[in-house]
């Protein structure tokens, strides 16, 4: 690997499905992981806040698994480096933890590299990371995307997101996305699938146009959601009545426990979904955030902050 300067890497954490458009619909919002890579003459892993104090020290951290198989598909050893991670997006939230790490990670390395890969290239690699192509397709291009994939090749389009102000109520307790997909059916009656297929086309041409009817009824899922209502106490009551309290529409955020809600009327829409929750004695912060145009980005920095060492790998190759 060649000498490099320091730098950061910026990614935007993500929520996905929005309803209807279950594991192809992805939308960047304004919250970011950085990641900060240095050289060292050992490998090293600092993660900062509390955010990530659950992440794993040891070699099998997320962000060097994605980052070693780039180097040998680029047929380089993965060198003694020093990497700093801290984000502002909590973990196991629906909120794009694992997909903002990974596309992170893959743009690290695809740096360190010389940037031998396409940003394609690195969708298509992120995607097979994470197992779909919604949330890694926001962070790393920003915006609103709109993803297929077959277990092969992933497809996306990107667009500007829809113009309202956005509301995303974070639980205090966290869901595995695997407990949120064991509770999901094999298969789909036909009819159901035809009403689902149609409103995810809704959801579709809102997100494209701004449509804000086609919002309200393409976010009213037939896919997932039904399924999984019973995992987040008040999700039933905050989708059939919060369009009744200043929302355009709510939704689970990814496989959740957050829900997001596109609103007219903030704040009325802010005190509902408060109280919802409330009632159903579950504690939330809900943030007020925008959504995020730009993707990924990487910017040469002369200084990393220094921070405490949470996790270290020895060596100077692996």
């Amino acid at each position: 690997m060649r000498e490099f300067e320091p730098f950061e890497v910026k990614v935007p954490g993500s929520t996905a499905n929005l309803g209807s458009g279950f594991d192809s619909i992805g939308l960047a919002l304004n919250r970011f992981l950085y990641l900060r890579v240095e050289p060292s003459d050992e490998l090293q892993f600092h993660a900062v806040g509390n955010e990530l104090a659950r992440l794993n020290q040891s070699e099998e951290n997320l962000i060097f698994r994605v980052m070693e198989p780039l180097f040998h598909q680029a047929g380089k050893s993965f060198s003694s480096m020093r990497i700093e991670v801290e984000s502002e997006i909590p973990l196991a939230r629906g909120l794009g933890s694992s997909a903002s790490a990974i596309v992170g990670s893959l743009m690290a390395a695809n740096h360190l590299l010389d940037n031998p890969f396409s940003k394609d290239e690195l969708f298509q690699l992120a995607t097979k990371w994470e197992g779909h192509p919604d949330n890694v397709g926001a962070s790393l291009y920003g915006g609103v995307v709109i993803a297929s994939w077959d277990g092969e090749k992933a497809h996306c389009v990107k667009a500007q997101a829809p113009p309202f102000p956005i509301l995303v109520a974070i639980p205090d307790t966290s869901l595995a996305t695997s407990r949120a997909r064991e509770v999901l059916p094999d298969h789909m009656e036909h009819a159901d699938a035809v009403l689902a297929s149609s409103r995810a086309n809704l959801l579709t041409a809102a997100m494209l146009t701004g449509d804000r009817e086609a919002l309200r009824v393409g976010m009213q899922d037939r896919f997932h959601q039904p399924y999984r209502l019973s995992l987040i106490p008040g999700l039933e009551e905050l989708i059939s009545e919060a369009p009744n309290q200043g929302a355009i529409g709510v939704a689970l955020s990814g496989a959740g426990p957050t829900v997001i809600a596109f609103t007219e009327d903030e704040e009325k829409t802010f005190h509902y979904m408060e109280s919802v929750f409330r009632k159903n004695s579950t504690s939330v912060r809900i943030l007020r955030l925008d959504s995020c145009s730009e993707g990924v980005t990487l910017h040469l920095t002369k200084d990393v902050a220094p921070s405490k060492v949470v996790g270290k790998i020895k060596g100077e190759n692996r």
